[in-house]
Formats: C-alpha cells, sequence, structure tokens
C-alpha cells in the first residue's frame, strides 16, 4: 500500500491517495483539481472512490471535478450529508479566501463505522467527531496507519469554533479511537506532516 500526501490550496489542506495494485482512493480532494488530477494520470493509477474525513470547504474544493473526471463515487458520513451544498455549514461563508464559495452535490454513499471495503481496499472506519459533528478517520490496520483528518495533528489537535465543533469531543474522540491504536501506527493529518499515535502520546499538550 502506497500513501501519497498532496497538500493543496491556500490552507494546504492533505489530499491523500492510497494505492495498491494501479487502483486508488483518493480522501480529501481539498482544491487544485487539475493538479491532482494531472498527478494521478501520470501515475497511469485508476481511481474507485473518494472518502471525505469531513465536508469543511478546503476538503472539498476540488470534490465535484475529481469525481466527474474518473467517475467515481464520493462517501461521506451522514451527520454532514447535508453540508456539502451549504457554505454556512461547511465553512467557505466565514473565510474570506473561499470565494466564491464552495459547493458540491451530494454525496453518492453514506460512510458506516466499522469496516469498509471498496473495490479490493479493505478499511475501518472510526467516528472522530468533535472538530465537526460527521468527522471520521480511516485506519489501514494491516499497514499500521491512520489517516486522521482534522483531528489529531503532530503537536496539535483540530480546531472546535466551527459550526458542530467541541472540544470535549474531540479530545474524548482522539482518546477512545485514535491514541488506542498501536504506538507505531502512523497518523496522516488534514494538515501538516505525519506524526505516530506514540510520539502524540507524550508530546502532545492537548491531550
Amino acid at each position: 500500500m502506497n500513501v501519497e500526501q498532496l497538500p493543496l490550496g491556500p490552507l494546504g489542506t492533505n489530499c491523500y491517495i492510497i494505492e495498491h495494485e494501479k487502483k486508488a482512493l483518493i480522501i480529501d480532494p481539498g482544491s487544485e483539481g487539475d493538479k491532482l488530477i494531472r498527478m494521478i494520470e501520470r501515475r497511469e493509477i485508476s481511481p474507485v472512490a473518494i472518502l471525505l474525513t469531513h465536508a469543511h470547504f478546503d476538503h472539498i474544493g476540488a470534490l465535484d471535478e475529481v469525481r466527474d473526471h474518473f467517475d467515481i463515487p464520493v462517501y461521506l458520513h451522514k451527520e454532514e450529508k447535508d453540508w456539502l451544498g451549504k457554505p454556512e455549514l461547511n465553512g467557505s461563508k466565514f473565510f474570506q479566501m473561499a470565494t466564491p464559495l464552495i459547493t458540491a452535490r451530494e454525496a453518492d454513499h453514506e460512510i458506516e463505522v466499522g469496516t469498509m471495503k471498496i473495490d479490493g481496499f479493505t478499511f475501518d472506519v472510526r467516528y472522530t467527531p468533535g472538530h465537526s459533528p460527521g468527522s471520521v478517520s480511516f485506519v489501514f490496520p494491516n499497514d499500521s496507519f491512520v489517516i486522521a483528518g482534522d483531528t489529531l495533528f503532530q503537536g496539535g489537535i483540530g480546531r472546535t469554533d466551527l459550526p458542530g465543533g467541541n472540544l470535549g469531543t474531540l479530545q474524548q474522540s482522539i482518546e477512545e479511537q485514535l491514541l488506542t491504536l498501536d504506538d507505531d501506527t502512523t497518523v496522516y493529518p488534514g494538515h501538516g506532516g505525519a506524526t505516530k499515535v506514540g510520539e502524540e502520546k507524550v508530546i502532545n499538550p492537548f491531550l
């Protein structure tokens, strides 16, 4: 399993390409759809689905462009099913850099907590609200990594001052759903560099 991290847009939001045997999952196509599409085509891999850790504007800006180009389905947690089309929920209404306001069509499928299988990919979905009410993390236990969205960062945690955010809920999600993973599990966050679960137990001042 190969993990490609691609920071996109003015906030440097991490999009991830999870590739195995020339098939790929795209996670959080936040912006710069042309750049993302060119990179995927250059590598001659075939995306099979788009997964969203949550529906904030900086994670969905290139969603429709990428889904339409590759003709692939989008998966999102049901708690944020209405967010894609509403700037007041996805946050683009509150940021001047989000001009024009960011919207996307509805997701094709709801993400279910537990084990998911998509076209040869098998992974675990953990419900990790707090940054937003529908935040999820994607755990690939056989490869010892988690795509954590805007929950746990290197030395930090996600903000909780946008609609549906709650600090206590976020800290509980991290404690119960992420810090219970093996210490050597690599955490790929929504912004910034990767870290390890064991490192964050020691150095993260918010935990």
